[in-house]
């Protein structure tokens, strides 16, 4: 659906995108992360035909954003980081100006308006002025704009800025179902929406693509042993010894001290869950349990590591 090779766009003094290639399957949700000022919007605009590229290439769909900028520009919906709404206009008279600008028929927009209206939870707005709506449904109007001409593929540019935590649910839920039939060019500082959403995370810094990959991949790639969390109550001085001792434990770090409880962090070897030796252990010496669980890096915590400055001792 997406084909970037090699794609640069420089402003006076600044190198926004540099030297950006990747590729997005048909029917693909992925996730396009990175810092403010990374780069990500600029590649979203190229993508959409709001600006031009300095080098490189990009199509969709087979079309080159460049030579065939209407064709592509067919297949797009596309919503920016804050939807340019008239807010003097009713829902239904802004979604049907949007629908003739876009060249959909008038029988088309009659027979699918209704039914873009009822995905974006908008069936009973169609009356209403979008400047007197909230936020949220301010951004809903926005996605039904995106798909009032049946798009295959959709980009949407922090869909969820600004949002209370009830209408950034609401929205999330909203991506949810489209990506049922669209494919999704999704960025967001939400991670966790990446995270429940999204089929790979393509991580761009400073302009270059850092990460492209699962999220479950890349967390792997961030922490590559088994990491397991215990919390005990018994001897201090001969828990983490013992702990120790066992096969294909690396290393034991005490996280934290709660009264007579201690919770540590046992580093293993990768692809090992030492949780049932753990268990045998604590039971054989009447060790108290009170948690034992398998922890995961978060997609957070991949995305800081990837995109944080490097220690002054290790740059060049």
């Amino acid at each position: 659906m997406i084909r970037v090779s090699h794609l640069t766009k420089r402003f006076a003094g600044c190198v926004a995108v540099d030297d950006v290639s990747f590729t997005i399957e048909r029917g693909e949700v992925v996730g396009f992360l990175g810092v403010n000022g990374a780069g990500k919007t600029t590649t979203l605009r190229i993508l959409s035909c709001y600006l031009p590229a300095t080098s490189g290439s990009a199509a969709v769909a087979g079309y080159d954003v460049f030579r065939d900028s209407l064709e592509v520009r067919r297949r797009i919906g596309y919503l920016p980081e804050n939807a340019p709404l008239y807010p003097e206009m009713r829902v239904d008279e802004y979604l049907q100006f949007r629908a003739r600008l876009k060249g959909v028929p008038a029988a088309q927009c009659r027979r699918h308006l209704p039914e873009v209206k009822d995905r974006c939870g908008l069936k009973d707005s169609g009356r209403r002025i979008i400047g007197q709506l909230s936020r949220g449904y301010r951004q809903r109007v926005g996605l039904a704009d995106c798909l009032v001409h049946e798009p295959e593929l959709l980009i949407l540019d922090e869909p969820t800025l600004g949002l209370d935590p009830a209408q950034v649910i609401q929205v999330r839920e909203l991506i949810k179902e489209l990506a049922r039939r669209h494919t999704i060019l999704l960025s967001t500082h939400i991670l966790s929406e990446v995270d429940a959403t999204c089929q790979r995370v393509l991580i761009i810094h400073e302009g270059r693509i850092v990460a492209s990959d699962t999220p479950e991949q890349l967390r792997e790639r961030l922490h590559a042993g088994a990491r397991t969390v215990v919390e005990l109550s018994g001897p201090p001085e001969e828990m983490p010894r013992r702990l120790e001792s066992l096969p294909d434990v690396h290393s034991v770090r005490l996280e934290k001290e709660d009264g007579a409880w201690r919770r540590y962090v046992i580093e293993g070897a990768h692809g090992t869950d030492v949780r049932p030796a753990v268990f045998e252990l604590a039971a054989l010496n009447n060790w108290r349990l009170r948690e034992l669980r398998q922890d995961k890096n978060t997609l957070e915590e991949v995305f800081v590591s990837l995109t944080s400055p490097a220690p002054e001792g290790d740059r060049p």
